[in-house]
């Protein structure tokens, strides 16, 4: 039913996965990120479920709305009381307290607002929110609009996170086909490859993105703008994954298994693409896991200065956008939620991607770690 835990003789006989997996594990970091990215990836993916509500569905006479607090009794179970608004005379400023006389009763799995689920099964329930539909219900609080900032942020995390896994994806393509190709090839190809590489990297990133995108057409839609955006990074991100291919083609092209496979007739892409890339993917599984949350932070930066996607679509640069104002900020420091899920997302990447990259050569770490016991034991 359960995995054996295998002995030192017979770590040298598993597969590669299993060897990376007990690798994979020894690092804490790693399966702390881990247990924070598949649950975030998973709301993400059912967004509409999970969300109290609509992106779109706005109070307008709660606008800036502070979060409510969750209250369990016996009465009323499960609730969130109400807001009263006062405003000041001389400022204007609108001011919210709880009113316990006002009592939202919350619950699990309750019907809202409608839905596509995944944009095929048609739904209106929801994980959690009011019971009775129409009533305020603002855990993080709400926006300027008076729009719940939980929902948008868990919507927004849909576009910011996919944006990542698709622009990684065709800098996957690009890097390996022109990186491969250089280090394959290598001579004027290789040179003239490696030029276009450093004359790419020597550019500053955030104002060629800038300029990229400030290059899109402004009448386009938000669907569109967010591919041409994933364009933009994937054709700027693939230079450093490139160089590392280039040197790994390098050094396996006068390998033995390549050169019989040349002698045995083999065509050149089989070459490259049946013999030589799966020698090193785990190394490439880990480059990619890295370069994730630099394409999450592009699209979040370019969004924040209002070049990347604009509203009406959601995502965590668009919601950080209304929190530019430091005056708005001051008054409604829940509007930083965003930045707060760009940090814990990116920083648990990192941890994810630090422990596959140790864990892409686990017969290295188990050598390594082998010459350790025996300096000790000296």
């Amino acid at each position: 039913m359960f995995l054996r835990r295998p002995t030192t003789k017979e770590v040298g006989t598993l597969p590669q996965w299993r060897l990376m997996w007990r690798q994979f594990r020894k690092h804490r970091l790693a399966m702390i990120g881990a247990a924070i990215l598949i649950p975030v990836y998973f709301v993400a993916i059912f967004a509409e479920f999970f969300a109290p509500m609509s992106s779109s569905t706005a109070n307008t006479s709660l606008t800036y709305a502070p979060p409510q607090v969750l209250h369990l009794s016996g009465e009323h179970g499960l609730h969130v009381y109400g807001y009263k608004t006062e405003r000041d005379p001389t400022s204007y400023a609108q001011t919210y307290t709880e009113d316990p006389a006002k009592v939202s009763e919350v619950g699990l799995f309750v019907h809202g607002d409608e839905y596509a689920l995944l944009g095929l099964i048609p739904s209106d329930i929801h994980l959690i929110g009011p019971v009775k539909k129409g009533e305020p219900f603002f855990l993080l609080g709400s926006d300027a609009n008076g729009r719940d900032l939980l929902s948008r942020l868990i919507h927004g995390a849909r576009v910011s996170l996919s944006i990542g896994l698709v622009g990684v994806l065709a800098s996957f393509l690009l890097g390996m086909l022109i990186g491969g190709i250089s280090g394959y090839f290598s001579g004027a190809v290789d040179n003239i490859v490696q030029r276009v590489i450093e004359f790419l990297m020597a550019i500053p990133t955030l104002p060629l993105w800038m300029a990229l995108s400030a290059a899109l057409p402004t009448d386009w839609g938000p669907l569109t703008r967010y591919f041409a955006i994933t364009v933009l990074l994937s054709l700027i991100g693939w230079t450093g994954l490139a160089r590392d291919v280039r040197g790994r083609f390098l050094s396996l092209r006068e390998e033995d298994f390549v050169t019989a496979a040349r002698l045995d007739g083999v065509g050149r892409l089989s070459i490259i693409f049946r013999h030589m890339i799966p020698s090193f993917a785990s190394h490439i599984i880990a480059s990619l896991s890295l370069a994730i949350p630099g394409m999450i932070l592009g699209e979040t930066s370019l969004s924040f200065l209002g070049l990347g996607l604009q509203a009406p679509a959601v995502s965590w640069g668009v919601l950080l956008e209304g929190a530019q104002n430091v005056r708005v900020v001051a008054n409604a420091p829940w509007l930083l939620a965003p930045g707060v899920a760009v940090v814990i997302v990116v920083v648990a990447m990192n941890f994810f991607g630090d422990g596959l990259r140790d864990a892409a050569d686990p017969y290295g770490n188990r050598k390594v770690s082998r010459r350790a016991r025996r300096r000790r034991a000296a």
